[in-house]
């Protein structure tokens, strides 16, 4: 069987092994793929894995030996779906292996805009503190969280993880989600509207797939109901978020800060005006990218791979 790896490196730059892959069938790796390559290096392959790089209609059509695509991801929206289930070609993801890293980099971003931690450890390097004529020195408002509210939008296995987290810091949390209050943990409060969520909480963490009714949940009507001392968060997806309302109300200090994981554009155009806000911090599409999650993500994939060879086929998304 010929499996072609079309852009590994993001999973594997170097630190894990593909020999459990390789030993399924004949492997290639490509570090990355463009466009206009996906035909020539996938010709051969009977399986496909692919992380970013797009398999469209096309590419789906062109491939006769293709029988297996698998999604080094959650998301799978580089694979069209439709045409696959015509074709009869199995399509797997990756569910929940970076669920806890996700949560984790939600308070990441959480800590740092509330106690500026990488900055005070930056100003303490250069002498500033050490010019202080006090032993503690601030020059930016600290914000405790017990008692604070955070709003959660899906409430699926990273809404649920930030939640428990969430609690453990004494906050309340409020939750945007389609399930019943009875289904709820024990700390958490389904909320009656998505304005409810922008309008009454202290922080306000996306964690809803990508999709017509959440395109921009985050837009100038949203984002006009936040308090001024509130802090948007956002480790789901990059269209989740109007970029250009964001930098609005951030740049007129409408909202306090926000915390992106995720951009529209991947990696951000450098005229992104969200680049240059001393108010809001990114980061590079990295709270799926711990050690852990990716020895995760590497397991589930041979797992996938070999289930299907077996003809016991898990994870299946074109069913």
């Amino acid at each position: 069987m010929n499996i072609v790896v079309l852009d590994g490196f993001t999973m594997n730059p170097g630190d894990l092994s593909w020999n459990e892959l390789a030993e399924l069938g004949s492997l290639k790796v490509y570090d990355r793929t463009s466009a206009g390559q996906v035909l020539e290096r996938a010709k051969d392959a009977e399986v496909i894995l692919t992380n970013k790089t797009v398999i469209d209609a096309a590419s789906l059509r062109s491939l006769p030996k293709l029988k297996y695509v698998g999604v080094l991801a959650t998301g799978y929206n580089v694979v069209d779906i439709n045409v696959a289930r015509e074709l009869c070609i199995v399509v797997t993801n990756i569910p929940a292996y970076s669920t806890e890293s996700v949560a984790q980099m939600v308070f990441a971003h959480i800590l740092n805009i509330t106690h500026r931690v990488g900055r005070y450890s930056d100003e303490a390097r250069s002498g500033v503190w050490s010019r202080q004529a006090d032993f503690s020195y601030t020059n930016s408002p600290l914000m405790e969280l017990c008692g604070k509210k955070i709003g959660i939008v899906g409430f699926g296995n990273t809404g649920s993880a930030t939640a428990r987290i969430a609690v453990a810091f004494g906050m309340e949390v409020l939750a945007y989600t389609s399930k019943p209050q009875s289904a709820l943990p024990a700390g958490v409060t389904k909320a009656d509207s998505i304005d409810d969520i922008f309008r009454m909480s202290d922080i306000v963490s996306l964690h809803c797939p990508l999709n017509k009714e959440t395109s921009e949940i985050a837009n100038a009507a949203h984002l006009s109901l936040m308090k001024k001392s509130a802090i948007l968060i956002n480790t789901g997806r990059g269209g989740l978020v109007n970029e250009q309302d964001l930098a609005d109300a951030l740049r007129e200090n409408r909202i306090k800060a926000a915390g992106l994981d995720v951009m529209v554009n991947e990696p951000p155009r450098e005229d992104n005006p969200l680049l240059k806000l001393d108010n809001c911090f990114i980061t590079p599409h990295i709270a799926w990218a711990t050690y852990e999650a990716r020895v995760r993500l590497m397991n589930q994939t041979v797992k996938n791979l070999r289930s299907f060879i077996e003809g016991n086929i898990i994870n299946n998304v074109a069913l």
